[in-house]
């Protein structure tokens, strides 16, 4: 009897190593070898999931979003029913920033990918309409501001993401630094 294999629990198993060899080594080091050495399985296993780079990339970076999309639910949820919309965006923003652990991981991963991105039109139309989405949600809970004043929010958290991966920020100094920016923003 032939055994059942689990195709998407591959593909995670795989873009999970690709996260950890980029994490480590960054993605110049990003290949089918090195990530199914990470996966503990053939290159061909991997070839046969992700037929270009480009392909187990785009997959490893929906894999970040998904793991994101937990932790801001779950930080969300924690809130109780009928949170403000400022401690709302507050604690979305927070639970996408790479204080600690984890998101720091992720957050390395991430920039790396939205490096790889940035000369990919391919991979990049990828995150176009998540990217918008989240820009309309943001503008949805600003008193004032729109669409403007959200993606100004959404570049503030992208930078301090930059400031606390690069050392320049402690988690303390980007949360007041987001604090500072929430309070312009919903001042009356």
């Amino acid at each position: 009897m032939p055994k059942k294999v689990d195709h998407d629990e591959r593909r995670r198993l795989i873009a999970d190593a690709l996260m950890k060899v980029a994490a480590e080594q960054g993605l110049e080091a990003v290949s089918l070898r090195h990530v199914a050495q990470a996966a503990g399985v053939s290159a061909g296993m991997v070839q046969h999931y992700f037929h270009t780079k480009d392909e187990m990339m785009v997959f490893a970076l929906a894999a970040i979003s998904e793991r994101s999309e937990v932790r801001v639910r779950a930080a969300v949820d924690a809130l109780g029913a009928d949170p403000t919309p400022r401690l709302l965006l507050r604690t979305m923003i927070a639970a996408l920033l790479p204080l600690e652990g984890p998101t720091r991981e992720d957050g390395r991963v991430a920039l790396a990918f939205l490096a790889y991105t940035a000369v990919r039109p391919a991979a990049s139309a990828e995150l176009r309409p998540s990217t918008a989405q989240f820009v309309e949600f943001i503008a949805s809970m600003l008193p004032r501001g729109g669409a403007v004043a959200a993606a100004g929010l959404l570049a503030l958290m992208e930078g301090l993401g930059l400031y606390l991966l690069g050392g320049q920020y402690t988690p303390a100094q980007a949360l007041d630094a987001l604090d500072a920016q929430l309070d312009l923003l919903f001042a009356t």
